[in-house]
């Protein structure tokens, strides 16, 4: 069994699956990463279930209308390393933030 890391929505899951289909879910990985970040664009601050609940549903709405699921552009390695090195340190402060609220 293989495993992949993902990056959704600016945070990084590893998911396993079947030896050979590491491709087919790295592109299913961005399409769901395209709509998640279409939802908040629409929507504005969303939390992290919500927003993947509406990534879904754009999904599903575009299945359920027939219409082509179009799957995003390849990305600049580079550039998605550095966007989770991004990622990465601005949770840390998130967490450091609300530890400290807790705490006071």
């Amino acid at each position: 069994m293989a495993e992949v890391e993902l990056t959704i929505a600016g945070r990084p899951y590893r998911v396993a699956c079947r030896d050979g289909e590491e491709d087919n879910l790295r592109a299913a990985g961005a399409l769901v990463d395209a709509k998640s970040r279409e939802a908040l664009a629409g929507l504005g601050a969303l939390s992290e279930s919500r927003q993947l609940l509406f990534a879904a549903l754009l999904l599903a709405d575009q299945i359920v209308d027939g219409r082509e699921v179009e799957l995003p552009k390849a990305l600049d390695p580079a550039l998605v390393e550095r966007t989770d090195r991004i990622a990465e340190r601005l949770e840390s402060i998130a967490d450091t933030l609300e530890e400290a609220d807790r705490n006071a």
